[in-house]
């Protein structure tokens, strides 16, 4: 049973995603952005509370920007999928999970070290230039369920 409910575009949009955050670090670093994807939709909490698809986390706007910076600059997220990518959005979307994106709501490249929190969430690790971090402690239970 896959992770979340998803359709043939969602993988596509998953892939796009990944790729355009992620393509210089390779099929890991694509797959950890996917987990975060992933976890924004079952979180249900703090910045992602009724997101309810793919699309509502890939789209989803906060402060006026969109959450996903690759969204809005136009680059390699608008170009079709390419057959590995897509392969990864599925087996992120059915089972793939791992540290230190298992249960990371954020990721960021800070183009110097990784701050030990951010926004007050802790970090959980580093691959290559991205940092990851999960929700506090008791603050957002369900992204540890999903």
């Amino acid at each position: 049973m896959p992770r979340v409910k998803y359709r043939n575009s969602d993988v596509d949009l998953v892939a796009r995603m990944m790729r355009a955050e992620a393509e210089g670090e390779g099929n890991q670093g694509m797959l950890y952005v996917g987990n975060v994807i992933v976890n924004r939709l079952v979180a249900n909490c703090l910045d992602f509370e009724d997101l309810r698809s793919i699309d509502d986390v890939i789209f989803q706007i906060q402060g006026g920007n969109y959450s996903f910076e690759a969204v809005q600059k136009g680059n390699s997220f608008y170009q079709r999928a390419r057959p590995n990518e897509q392969r990864l959005a599925r087996q992120t979307l059915d089972y793939w999970r791992d540290h230190p994106a298992k249960y990371a709501l954020w990721y960021f490249n800070p183009y110097a070290p990784c701050p030990p929190t951010w926004y007050g969430q802790p970090f959980t690790g580093q691959f290559k230039n991205h940092c990851f971090y999960e929700p506090a402690a008791g603050t957002c239970e369900s992204v540890y369920m999903g």
